[in-house]
């Protein structure tokens, strides 16, 4: 089986504020000496494991990024057991996923656990077995090696994997690998300056608007790198094939298709890839993202900062192989450009071998 599949997309978004800093600005990062938009990998992976695509094609196979595991036990045994005795079996179970807040009601953990769907159906059937004395409590650590699993079918934790602080023998390494998104040219972050009128506001009482404000965008070619180890993803889902293509289906289907919602009720800020480039192989995988480090925009060669970008990361495409071999990597296209390959030919590509 050839281990990696790495996915090379373009996408232009127009002007949107997807990915905010702390200032509310777009992020940005500095390369090859030029300011970029720049989309975080949290961002991106969060919006493609929560998104309806990923619902979809991995019903039943999503975990949960919570803190309230304890929560979800309380719930449950709400009307089943005194409030006393839940909250303790409640408190119990939540241990075991991680460090519970101190105050004595609480039932929240202080940091957030990746939950597999098998392994919060272990929390309620342990619950289930405390409230009607079949199971004795247990020990942190005994409950841990109970409740929580080295591999399950969890696809969003096997692909992005899990550390938990104090239960770290079932920590998961991430099967995907995501990077920032940059722009592939400089760009200049703008302010809009905006007001909202009060509809019941008359002119007579005051013209002025009920509300001034200030938001920051930009727009631009995003390129993104993805590489999938898919025999660690195998491993990672109990060597369950059926589920790794489902994975790398819906993986490769959002990364297309879905991006950050950040203001995108005031930018409409929904875009899809207009260039693919999928490579399969064992090599060590490597991003192209130097394809970009001198800004396209500024070489001179095309105005056209989409179709200048896709040339300009096949031609790093070839000077690699020049200098490194084919490393018996084969690779395919989507180009929107000029009407080649489909998204369904990249998954095909992905899964293919599984």
């Amino acid at each position: 089986m050839n281990r990696f599949v790495q996915l090379h997309l373009l996408t232009f978004y127009p002007p949107s504020n997807l990915n905010r800093d702390d200032s509310g600005k777009p992020k940005t990062a500095i390369v090859g000496g030029a300011t970029r938009l720049r989309i975080s990998s949290q961002a991106l992976k969060r919006a493609w494991r929560t998104s309806d695509i990923a619902e979809k094609i991995l019903a039943g196979h999503l975990g949960k990024r919570t803190q309230r595991i304890g929560v979800l036990v309380l719930d449950h045994l709400r009307g089943k057991a005194d409030d006393a005795k839940a909250l303790e079996i409640a408190r119990e179970i939540a241990a075991a996923f991680g460090k519970v807040k101190s105050e004595e009601s609480a039932v929240l953990t202080e940091q957030l656990a990746f939950v597999s769907p098998e392994e919060q159906q272990a929390a309620i059937a342990y619950a289930e077995a405390r409230l009607s004395g079949t199971q004795a409590a247990q020990e942190k650590k005994a409950l841990a090696e109970a409740l929580l699993r080295k591999t399950d079918t969890a696809a969003d934790i096997a692909m992005f994997g899990r550390m938990l602080a104090d239960s770290p023998e079932f920590n998961r390494e991430a099967a995907v690998q995501v990077a920032h998104a940059i722009t592939t040219h400089a760009i200049a972050v703008d302010d809009d300056y905006y007001t909202a009128v009060d509809d019941l506001k008359t002119s007579a009482e005051d013209a002025g608007a009920g509300f001034i404000g200030e938001t920051g965008f930009g727009a631009g070619v995003f390129y993104l790198y993805a590489n999938i180890d898919r025999a660690l993803l195998r491993d990672n889902l109990g060597d369950d094939s059926s589920v790794a293509r489902k994975a790398i289906e819906a993986l490769v289907t959002a990364a297309a298709t879905v991006g950050p919602r950040g203001k995108s009720a005031s930018f409409a800020s929904f875009a899809r890839a207009a260039y693919i480039l999928a490579e399969r192989g064992s090599a060590a995988p490597r991003t192209l993202a130097g394809a970009f480090l001198q800004p396209v925009d500024r070489l001179g060669r095309n105005s056209d900062q989409l179709a200048t970008s896709i040339n300009c990361l096949r031609e790093t495409r070839a000077r690699l192989m020049t200098a490194y071999g084919d490393e018996g990597v084969a690779s395919t296209e989507m180009n929107t450009l000029d009407g080649t390959g489909a998204l369904a030919d990249i998954i095909a590509f992905a899964t293919e071998g599984l």
